[in-house]
């Protein structure tokens, strides 16, 4: 291994150069469902909040029905939502060229939420293409 490696880097994904280096946009589903790539701050704000929406029509409607039905469509719920919310944090750790893995700061008590909460949702990601795909802030 020449010095020029860093043994500790997440290798490129060649999904995450072909959706931003080509300048795709991620769709939908991968922007919810996906680890890879980048996004920036305004996809970051609008697809978590996006996320509300469906999940407090989840929980009305099962609530509505029986609060029985609220607990068990409540598990697979927060399940989704967990998922989501750390596929959508990954992206914007990624565009700030940190690992994904800067994610778990957020289960630090009080200091890692709020940590997470600047550098996701008010710091720009860093300019030009880094370790996990171009910029991403012209094509949103």
């Amino acid at each position: 291994m020449d010095a020029s490696q860093n043994p500790y880097q997440s290798p490129k994904s060649s999904v995450t150069d072909i959706s931003h280096s080509e300048g795709e946009k991620l769709t939908f589903k991968q922007i919810w469902f996906s680890f890879e790539g980048r996004i920036p701050r305004k996809v970051f704000w609008l697809y978590s909040l996006l996320m509300i929406v469906p999940v407090a029509v989840i929980f009305g409607v099962a609530a509505a029905i029986s609060p029985k039905l609220m607990v068990v469509v409540a598990i697979p719920t927060y399940i989704a939502i967990i998922w989501i919310s750390f596929a959508i944090q990954i992206k914007r750790w990624h565009d700030r060229d940190k690992s994904g893995w800067w994610v778990l700061i957020g289960f630090v008590p009080v200091i890692g939420g709020l940590w997470a909460l600047i550098e996701n949702g008010f710091l720009r990601g860093s300019e030009g293409e880094n370790r996990f795909g171009g910029d991403a802030t012209g094509l949103y």
